[in-house]
């Protein structure tokens, strides 16, 4: 019996240091400099700046340039980009449609700025300085580890029905339509969408579950930065990485299957599989 005790005691141990988010070592100790830097940053700057700023910033690294490097393959290597892409030349859009798009993206980028600002205000407003949890030491790996699965997992929820829910004919035509211009996708596309799209599919089902979970701001920032590369390469056109893009570039085309972003609720739902087409 002893052993027994001793391993509900270990195992115990061992539960309550994930539960306090402590699992083996915070983050600060794998990275002692990091962990400088980033005291220094967070007993420096006012909470709603360092959230901002940093969150303004993954945007640029994690979206726009894997997204502006995606689309200048057609000119830097031709050949290397039509081996690649998914969809024949004659179905990829024209320039003055990818001229369009980013205009469209950097209007819908300017949106959500001026709603992060704006939610920023309200939470000071209401006695709390931001979103997200911002303390000079860093989040345990374990803490990052169980957010950030949980933040996906409800991202992958919210994304699927509110996406769903726009291909209803009378959502479809007066929201979802606008996404929907490019059948061959490019990386850019991923926000070129109508307003209300982009607060409700692209923007909050990234942003809440983290706020839900009160999650640290740079374990927010680490799940923002993988969720904005993954949607700009699935929308890119390009199989890399084992063919990444291969089923959201099916849904463009196809319009009625891959709603998700995982596709764990596609095969729930068996949207994982070609249908017969319905009129949008």
């Amino acid at each position: 019996m002893l052993p027994q005790i001793q391993y509900q005691l270990k195992f115990q141990t061992f539960y309550n240091r994930i539960s306090n988010g402590g699992i083996a070592h915070p983050l600060g100790e794998l990275f002692p400099q990091a962990a400088t830097i980033w005291s220094h940053i967070a007993t420096t700057y006012s909470p709603q700046r360092i959230e901002f700023l940093g969150t303004l910033l993954i945007q640029l690294l994690t979206f726009w340039l894997p997204s502006l490097c995606y689309m200048s393959l057609d000119k830097l290597t031709p050949t290397f980009s039509q081996r690649h892409k998914i969809q024949p030349a004659s179905k990829q859009p024209s320039r003055a449609e990818i001229t369009l798009c980013i205009k469209v993206v950097a209007k819908n980028q300017l949106l959500s700025t001026i709603l992060h600002l704006s939610l920023l205000q309200a939470t000071s407003y209401f006695g709390s300085a931001t979103s997200y949890r911002i303390t000079p030491i860093l989040p345990s790996i374990a803490e990052i580890a169980r957010d950030i699965v949980i933040s996906l997992l409800l991202r992958e929820a919210l994304f699927y029905y509110v996406h769903r829910l726009l291909h209803v004919p009378f959502l479809y035509v007066r929201i979802h339509k606008m996404h929907h211009r490019f059948t061959a996708p490019i990386a850019l596309a991923a926000q070129f969408a109508h307003p209300i799209e982009q607060i409700f599919a692209n923007a909050l089902p990234i942003s809440l579950p983290p706020q839900l979970l009160r999650s640290h701001v740079v374990t927010f920032w680490l799940y923002l930065g993988y969720e904005l590369v993954n949607t700009a390469t699935v929308h890119s056109g390009y199989d890399f990485f084992g063919n990444r893009a291969k089923s959201h570039d099916l849904h463009h085309e196809k319009f009625n299957l891959y709603y998700g972003s995982m596709g764990l609720l596609d095969w729930v739902h068996g949207t994982d599989r070609l249908v017969k087409r319905r009129t949008e």
